[in-house]
């Protein structure tokens, strides 16, 4: 497996996509890496699932007793990151700023287990590098359209009335409407017609530590004839993701940067595979990484001047999870 410059991928997946040839692509959020691999059910190094396309075996593995243990930042760590987002976005510099942080975890699963037990719709597994368990779909591109489905509201299932009090949160509502407003932008560089068909709907994710309640949204546009010779193109208008840096884009990454003071590498990048006909893609999210020190678990989410230091620090650490139940 070798990793390529992202300007090759793009060029890759054009060519691959006018052949109809199936292929596994990621990027990192930096978009300065990029992987690329043609038929990928023909190899065994990288191992994904992207809801029906999948090169994964059947789960035949069930943990029982499983330890998974956080070493948090703490909350006082955690505010002079925030402070510098809400620095950013008190001059007007940003609407939204996605603010992320690492976690140094230890977990009695490898990152082989850890895949191999996920139910999550989308999956990527990288020997020895990273697993991701990601919820939310980046694009998909099929039959002649383009969707993506925004994920932004994260809420404690335990909690009373959960779905209502997320609903009518103004701070989440604001939030989810920036990015709904942004990846709505984004898909119309490539598509006609691009609407919203599905406004704030509620899913439920069940996990071994807690129950959480996601918001999503689902925006749908028209690709133009011939799309399949330019899916590379298609897919790198509208990166980095928007749920997962901010609006507006530009000056938001800026703002990242100082706040989180190191690269987030494949994390809140992309990953996807096409098979010939369909392009399902996904946010790199709910990510464990192997680092020089051991296991990081990363997580976050977005900043809006409504937004309340430690009920973000909380969700934060919310978004720390296995993957079953």
């Amino acid at each position: 497996m070798e990793y390529c410059q992202p300007e090759l991928l793009r060029k890759e997946m054009n060519r691959a996509g006018a052949a109809r040839r199936p292929f596994l692509f990621a990027v990192n959020f930096e978009m300065t890496k990029g992987l690329f691999v043609l038929d990928p059910d023909q190899q065994n190094q990288v191992f994904y699932r992207a809801h029906d396309l999948s090169n994964k075996k059947e789960n035949s593995f069930q943990p029982q007793a499983v330890t998974l243990k956080t070493k948090p930042l703490s909350l006082d760590e955690y505010a002079l990151k925030f402070q510098t987002v809400m620095a950013g976005l008190n001059r007007g510099d940003s609407y939204l700023v996605n603010l992320t942080v690492a976690t140094p975890i230890e977990c009695s699963l490898s990152l082989s287990e850890i895949f191999a037990a996920s139910s999550s719709p989308y999956q990527l597994y990288v020997p020895n590098e990273f697993v991701c368990f990601s919820p939310e779909r980046f694009v998909l591109l099929k039959e002649g359209l383009i969707s993506t489905c925004p994920m932004k509201g994260t809420i404690n299932a335990a909690i009373p009335n959960a779905k209502k009090v997320i609903l009518a949160d103004e701070k989440e509502s604001a939030e989810h409407a920036t990015i709904v407003d942004l990846l709505r932008n984004d898909l119309s560089l490539s598509a006609k017609e691009v609407r919203v068909k599905r406004y704030r709907y509620v899913e439920l994710i069940e996990t071994r530590q807690r129950s959480i309640l996601q918001v999503s949204s689902e925006i749908v546009g028209l690709l133009p004839e011939g799309y399949f010779s330019h899916l590379g193109d298609i897919v790198f208008r509208t990166l980095p993701c928007g749920s997962c840096s901010g609006a507006p884009k530009e000056s938001t990454l800026d703002i990242i940067q100082k706040a989180e003071k190191e690269p987030r590498g494949f994390y809140t990048g992309v990953f996807g595979v096409f098979d010939g006909e369909v392009l399902d893609s996904a946010v790199l999210i709910r990510f464990i990484e192997r680092t020089p020190q051991g296991l990081a678990f990363r997580s976050g989410g977005g900043i809006t001047a409504y937004s309340d230091l430690k009920s973000e620090y909380q969700e934060a650490l919310d978004k720390i999870y296995l993957p079953f139940v």
